[in-house]
């Protein structure tokens, strides 16, 4: 089969492929700006004689962990018309994707899933899960007035100061998109409102995104860098009491929300949200902001990828820095390793951005070896926080 770049005389096809597969409808006068957006991406597709039979975006962005930014390929527009399925096209597809990625210098690639298991088989993992809390109308009751104030605006009102906040608060997290201006103003608003809270010094400290609709407010995002900015946002959130029956706010796992309120027993939902995946494991290890550790011990990780071959091999991590050992043409590291830790690209992976501590997957049995090395591995990784508030 030949997988083809798909250029602008493809762009119809593409978003009517897209169309028909997710369910959805353009509106005619919408056509032309959505075609001008796939000028940002990479198309891979598959064609059966003339007609696109299946087809893979790729965005070059941006992610972090912590303060170090890692170049991101996004995967999107995963699709197959139902008369061309089960031919291996994704399958091809995304073996070609990881490739192109390798190339373009992408260290990681992200995804949101249909279906999970259908990703792990290319090494994707779970690394970020999203928490939905839902607050009744009865419970919208403010905490102490706080001396900040807040300013509203839409996305033509679009401020340097929340893009400030926002960078703050993906600093304290991993896996979060560095989100530039374009980013903000192409795929962040929609029909949202932006609350930006300023402090007693007037430095913004928070945002919310969020609509009013139906008697609902739904908060897209809930960001803040101090507990005076939290408090302020809710305050303002309990503002629009006589507006709505119910909020549902989209949180971090890790966000001390709703700890804090008057009564914090509320309805609350987690799922797994968005996949990652390491696609150059040598250029990850080597950026990768490890733990300064006591012990001059060196560390063998085991690596397996048979997506992605040129990441199977050995790496030993010491104070000198990464070294790689490939294995051999049609290798394998799936064995019991006798120094170190064997592991496959999805556990490398959920480990480095924090999903998984490496004891917990050592008792799963997803990294084999010793546990004076799993321990090793546990005090030199940082205690991430991982977390992702965008889509594509």
């Amino acid at each position: 089969m030949e997988i083809k770049v798909l250029t602008k005389e493809h762009y119809l096809q593409s978003m009517k492929l897209s169309e028909y597969a997710f369910q959805y409808n353009v509106p005619e006068s919408d056509i032309p700006k959505r075609l001008e957006t796939l000028n940002k991406h990479r198309l891979l597709g598959i064609f059966e004689g003339n007609e696109l039979a299946s087809k893979l975006h790729i965005l070059s962005l941006k992610v972090l962990l912590g303060e170090t930014e890692w170049k991101m390929g996004g995967i999107a527009g995963v699709a197959t018309y139902p008369e061309y399925r089960r031919k291996g096209y994704v399958n091809a597809l995304i073996k070609k994707a990881l490739a192109d990625m390798n190339q373009d210098g992408s260290i990681v690639s992200f995804l949101h899933p249909f279906q999970i298991d259908f990703y792990r088989r290319f090494g994707w993992e779970i690394i970020s899960d999203n928490r939905k809390v839902t607050v009744e109308k009865i419970n919208l009751r403010p905490v102490e007035i706080q001396p900040g104030k807040i300013k509203r605006h839409t996305e033509k009102g679009h401020t340097s100061d929340i893009e400030m906040v926002y960078r703050q608060y993906a600093g304290m997290h991993s896996g979060m998109l560095a989100r530039d201006s374009d980013w903000w103003n192409s795929s962040v608003y929609g029909s949202q409102f932006a609350a930006v809270y300023y402090d007693s010094e007037n430095e913004a400290a928070g945002y919310l995104l969020y609509e009013v609709k139906d008697n609902i407010m739904k908060v897209e995002e809930y960001v803040s860098l101090t507990n005076e900015a939290r408090k302020g946002l809710w305050n303002f959130i309990c503002q629009h009491d006589s507006m709505v029956d119910q909020v549902e706010l989209m949180l971090s796992v890790h966000d001390p929300f709703p700890y804090y309120l008057k009564e914090p027993k509320l309805k609350t939902e987690i799922s797994p949200y968005f996949m990652g995946r390491i696609v150059n494991a040598t250029k990850a290890l080597s950026s990768y902001p490890f733990l300064n550790s006591d012990s001059d011990r060196k560390l063998f990780i085991h690596l397996d990828d048979s997506a992605a071959p040129w990441n199977t091999g050995a790496y030993l991590i010491s104070r000198e820095g990464i070294k790689f050992y490939p294995v051999k043409e049609g290798g394998s590291c799936v064995r019991e390793p006798k120094r170190g830790l064997h592991m496959s690209i999805n556990s490398l992976t959920a480990v480095l951005f924090g999903y998984k501590r490496p004891k917990e997957l050592f008792e799963l049995e997803l990294i084999k070896g010793d546990l004076e090395a799993v321990e090793q591995l546990e005090k030199i990784t940082p205690p991430f926080k991982p977390f992702f508030y965008d889509f594509f």
